[in-house]
């Protein structure tokens, strides 16, 4: 068992600064959560100089913020998904934004002080002289333009036109050399302008204060490639732009942010985009002992927001092993070996549990649950989706409200909307009303405080952990637990805020393709 203590920040203010270990050991990392300046009419093709004049709007407030950046010492400043020019464009209206990315693994290239060598590349080289001005390695997303060959085969992945277009990170050095390139490879559904590598990209790089880094894009955070394979690869530190549209109760940013840091036991810095009327906001910078993050409430001016954290080096060729090995949550594993995807029980009889109360479906996130209601101020409960169960000991506080109506809900199959994924998930989530049909409905309030231990065996080791308070606030979860069996418990208590949801998501990556 290793133990540790953990600490949660909710920014509050334009800029945070959490100080930590002494240099050497840890670095000064931001994020910028960016109110993107749009096109109104992204469904347009716009000239090359017109997208230019949009693209140099967004560009201008990076360049303010790299700047800020760079006066709280910051050595790597992470920019969201589609920050520079929007989103909603066909693949034809996007064409003015595009700009032809060299592969940094096959060319040495310094947009800044070498702008002659590629023609039309001024986003680059305005990012590339923003990373040498303010020397700090600095990340933003892009569109990309690349030609393929076309051919008769129909087998062949090149599209019609002859050119692919991605969806792309550039990570660029402290003195403006291009150091990375990453194609988003799992795209989300109206990303139509965009087409997915012909094969995945597992992108990384070096840095001179943290060690390696990995690249990811928003909705590759659900699947096995590449963030698994980065993960399985012992890779530490993530670098994330998104531009994440929120789904309560299951899927709120800043939510699945923390719960793959904690389940992943890795550092994610998550910057997105802040755009209310489709949901979007929410950034942060994760570790497995600490949350620093900005999630706009209701009512709030939409604006950018920078967060500027002292991060702990996990990169484990840089730190001892065994200091790595995070103290945070509380986390117990009961054996030197966790779960295989192959090695879960499936069986009602795999656990004691407390007897079955009655059960209703009811959708939540577009799949259907089996529920069981918390009828009682504390008590115990189980509720099953075909084979997979999920158990419940809670107690509700003395100053609960009666009238909030709470419920455990199990789904175990296949998620299908708007992408493709298996699950298991375990989910003690407030309703929406008082109706039980209310339940898996958004809240974003609660006023219910409630101890609780939270468990299920899983079929696979990777299970990500979360409890939601009222108004979108993060809890670290007081306990975990994993089992060589895939038995995962989790333990909390004395909530600073009411309970939304509670939730252990179980990812079952091997399932994706049947």
């Amino acid at each position: 068992m290793f133990l540790f203590v953990a600490f949660l920040v909710l920014s509050l203010s334009p800029a945070i600064v959490q100080t930590g270990p002494a240099a050497g050991s840890s670095y000064v990392a931001a994020v910028y959560e960016h109110n993107v300046i749009l096109n109104p009419d992204p469904h347009v093709p716009l000239s090359r100089p017109e997208a230019l004049q949009h693209m140099k709007k967004n560009l201008d407030i990076y360049e303010e913020q790299a700047a800020r950046a760079a006066q709280q010492g910051v050595q790597i400043l992470v920019f969201p998904e589609d920050g520079i020019y929007g989103f909603n464009f066909t693949r034809s209206s996007i064409s003015g934004y595009l700009e032809t990315i060299p592969d940094p693994q096959q060319e040495s290239w310094n947009p800044c002080t070498e702008p002659d060598t590629h023609n039309h590349t001024e986003v680059l080289q305005r990012l590339s002289c923003m990373a040498r001005r303010y020397n700090l390695y600095l990340v933003a997303n892009m569109a990309d333009l690349q030609p393929c060959p076309l051919r008769t085969d129909p087998s062949s992945s090149c599209p019609p036109d002859g050119r692919w277009q991605f969806n792309t990170n550039v990570v660029f050095r402290s003195d403006g050399l291009l150091v990375a390139r990453y194609h988003k490879q799992n795209l989300y559904w109206p990303e139509v302008a965009f087409d997915t590598p012909p094969q995945p990209e597992i992108i990384t790089f070096d840095t001179p204060f943290a060690g390696r880094f990995g690249t990811m894009i928003c909705f590759d955070i659900l699947f096995r490639e590449p963030t698994i394979t980065l993960v399985e690869q012992g890779l530490r530190q993530f670098i994330y732009p998104t531009a994440w549209i929120n789904m309560l109760p299951l899927m709120d940013s800043v939510q699945f942010q923390r719960a793959f840091s904690l389940g992943a036991n890795v550092t994610l810095l998550a910057a997105n985009l802040r755009h209310d009327r489709r949901k979007m906001g929410g950034s942060g910078i994760y570790t497995p002992l600490s949350a620093t993050y900005h999630h706009a409430q209701k009512g709030d001016p939409q604006e950018g927001r920078l967060l500027v954290v002292r991060v702990p080096v996990l990169d484990p060729l840089w730190v001892n092993q065994s200091v790595a090995s995070e103290e945070g949550v509380v986390r117990e594993d009961s054996t030197s070996s966790s779960a295989t995807d192959s090695e879960a029980c499936h069986k009602d009889s795999c656990s004691d549990s407390p007897p079955s109360s009655p059960t209703f479906i009811a959708s939540m996130m577009f799949d259907q649950y089996t529920f069981v209601l918390l009828n009682e101020t504390e008590g115990e409960v189980k509720v099953c989706n075909g084979t997979f169960c999920c158990s419940l000991q809670y107690q509700r506080s003395p100053q609960s409200s009666s009238e909030e109506l709470y419920a455990l809900g199990a789904f175990a199959g296949t998620h299908t909307v708007n992408g493709r994924f298996a699950l298991q998930v375990c989910a003690l989530v407030r309703c929406a009303g008082s109706d039980p049909t209310s339940c898996g409905q958004e809240v974003e309030e609660a006023e219910t405080k409630m101890d609780f231990l939270l468990e299920a065996t899983f079929g696979t080791k990777y299970v990500y952990p979360s409890v939601l308070a009222s108004k979108l606030v993060l809890e670290q979860p007081e306990h975990l637990e994993t089992a060589a069996t895939g038995r995962v418990s989790m333990k909390h208590s004395n909530m600073t805020a009411g309970l939304v949801t509670a939730c252990l998501s179980g990812r079952m990556y091997h399932l994706d393709s049947e």
